[in-house]
């Protein structure tokens, strides 16, 4: 009898590891597609192994700068010129607003279109097809989350709501093909009203909860397949209501000191949560480079992000022709300035493909004259790959 009781034992613990290793699968596998355990992610060692995602696939300068950019479009059908991008394997991937939705039905067929596209080209790895799902009235299909990330952190058992915005935002971009969602937003509100709080974007003023609720969105919708990006780094939550950064320029005058102990908190805790994405803002920030916005400064996307918060999955521009950006040129001089800053990928959002075009094209003319460096550009354009590589499993 008791050899009987230790077989069951034994047997019991096997049972519970395997339940237990099935529940933490799906949401681990983005995070470990993007922290090495996939083909030279970050350029490190791993790369010296086995050949990289895009050498294995032999990609064109082309190719790897369409690994770089995400394309947008105006109404409810993809122009042909968008189609031929994706074909060419010149395109990592495309962002829907509203005016790109008629209905769940609608958006569905439209992101199996993209897909099959996509299916034509070498790459064959899933696009990464995106929107803004925050909650409350920052959504841009029907249904979950309803609620705002303010009411959320306000509810009687906030972990628990943080937990089913994500879920709910994860089922619902999944249910219409969608595998990226441009949420949560990790800014920590200073005062009622201001940029951030007053469409109640952020989940609360205390940075530690809004770490912890951040991290509990994140985990919950991965945990359905849906890659979650933590924006808007190091943080917008002190900007006054006038501080837009999609009209002008703005500067986040916080000490060194704020900013790691308030702003970037709660990214610490998505990094541990393994989120898949971080956007950068395109406010400036003194305290870590005072002359170039977060998301084309090195200091901040390289030694910040990187190196000190050791995120090592994929980072996104916000959109790239935003009025924060006016000093800074062209379509092509921004979007080289931010791939040689560290930023894997380039939002073109103006509902124009001929801005991600135009972003493509310039990147693949600074890679092939050398003005970007080979090395850290195959890096990204790898990241970018894993993550499409990861959601396709």
């Amino acid at each position: 009898p008791m050899a009987a009781q230790a077989t069951d034992r034994a047997a019991r613990r096997r049972t519970a590891m395997i339940t237990q290793r099935r529940r933490c699968s799906t949401r681990r596998r983005l995070g470990l597609l993007l922290t090495g355990a996939a083909l030279a992610l970050s350029g490190s060692a791993t790369a010296t192994q086995a050949p990289s995602l895009s050498a294995a696939l032999k990609l064109s300068d082309a190719q790897l700068a369409g690994q770089r950019v995400i394309y947008s479009y105006s109404g409810l059908t993809p122009p042909a010129r968008l189609l031929a991008q994706i074909r060419a394997g010149q395109a990592a991937g495309v962002i829907f607003f509203k005016d790109n939705i008629a209905s769940l039905g609608q958006i569905r067929g439209v992101a199996r279109q993209l897909e099959r596209t996509a299916a034509q080209s070498k790459i064959k790895t899933p696009l990464l097809l995106m929107t803004d799902q925050e909650g409350g009235l920052v959504r841009r299909l029907p249904g979950a989350p309803t609620l705002s990330e303010k009411q959320v952190g306000q509810s009687a058992n906030a972990d628990a709501a943080a937990r089913a915005a994500g879920r709910g935002a994860g089922q619902n971009l999944s249910g219409v093909g969608l595998n990226v969602n441009l949420a949560p937003v990790l800014d920590v509100y200073r005062s009622s009203g201001n940029f951030i709080d007053e469409f109640g974007r952020s989940f609360s003023n205390h940075a530690a909860t809004a770490a912890r609720l951040g991290a509990d969105f994140v985990g919950a919708q991965q945990a359905v397949g849906v890659a979650a990006t933590a924006k808007h780094f190091p943080g917008l939550g002190a900007a006054a209501t006038s501080q837009n950064t999609d009209l002008q320029p703005v500067t986040m005058r916080l000490s060194l000191h704020t900013l790691r102990t308030v702003d970037e908190l709660p990214y610490q805790a998505a990094i541990k949560a393994s989120a898949s994405l971080v956007m950068v803002s395109w406010a400036t920030y003194p305290a870590l480079d005072a002359h170039r916005p977060a998301g084309l400064s090195a200091a901040v996307v390289g030694s910040e992000l990187r190196k000190r918060l050791h995120f090592s999955g994929v980072t996104i521009t916000d959109a790239l022709e935003a009025g924060a950006l006016n000093a800074f040129g062209s379509t092509a001089q921004r979007a080289t300035l931010a791939a040689g800053a560290g930023m894997d990928l380039i939002l073109c959002a103006s509902g124009n493909a001929s801005q991600g075009i135009a972003a493509q094209r310039a990147l693949d003319a600074a890679l092939h004259g050398g003005k970007l460096n080979r090395t850290s550009f195959t890096a990204a354009a790898d990241r970018v790959l894993g993550l499409r590589q990861a959601l396709g499993h």
